[in-house]
């Protein structure tokens, strides 16, 4: 796994043989995160990474300066490895979770500046996720939602939608939570 730019850019960790987590392909990541740097601003910034799997999107999140990463993972395997490259990171601005990521949807009320979310692809429900994320009591006016996806899924149906991204077979939906004056 690499950090790809920030205070921890470059960084390289190696992922354990067992996990079973998909992680993002580095070249998906750092276009999302050029995408993402032109929609809000990082710096200072309250993020939630559910289903985390390596947590480099955390790592990520955390090198561009965000304030606070909550990150949910339910994997042993890859709650330790995070738990790992935090340590080793020193980056204690990360809050690790593990936990059912759907459940913390559901009972979770603080808020967050930016939501980035990467189920399974082969979960079932997998396509009520977004849904129930724009649901949730986890967003406040101006919060982007970052819901990672195979093309078979189409959420531009669903309120706050603002744009389409696909690299390589890597598919992002993003979403924004609308100002009071944009209402």
């Amino acid at each position: 796994m690499r950090i790809i730019r920030g205070k921890y850019g470059r960084r390289r960790f190696d992922v354990p043989s067992n996990i079973s987590a998909r992680p993002t392909t580095d070249f998906a990541r750092e276009n999302i995160f050029n995408v993402l740097e032109n929609i809000v601003d990082l710096e200072g910034a309250r993020a939630l990474d559910l289903f985390a799997g390596t947590g480099a999107i955390s790592f990520e999140f955390l090198s561009r300066g965000c304030a606070e990463v909550t990150a949910v993972e339910k994997a042993s395997v890859q709650y330790a490895f995070i738990r790992k490259v935090a340590q080793q990171l020193n980056a204690d601005n990360l809050r690790l979770l593990r936990g059912d990521a759907l459940r913390f949807i559901q009972t979770c009320t603080a808020t967050f500046d930016i939501i980035f979310a990467d189920p399974p692809y082969d979960m079932p429900g997998f396509a009520e996720v977004p849904a129930a994320i724009l649901g949730s009591q986890m967003l406040h006016p101006g919060t982007v939602v970052v819901v990672e996806h195979s093309r078979k899924h189409d959420f531009s149906a669903l309120p706050g939608f603002r744009e389409h991204r696909a690299y390589g077979s890597v598919n992002f939906s993003i979403f924004e939570v609308p100002l009071p004056a944009e209402a």
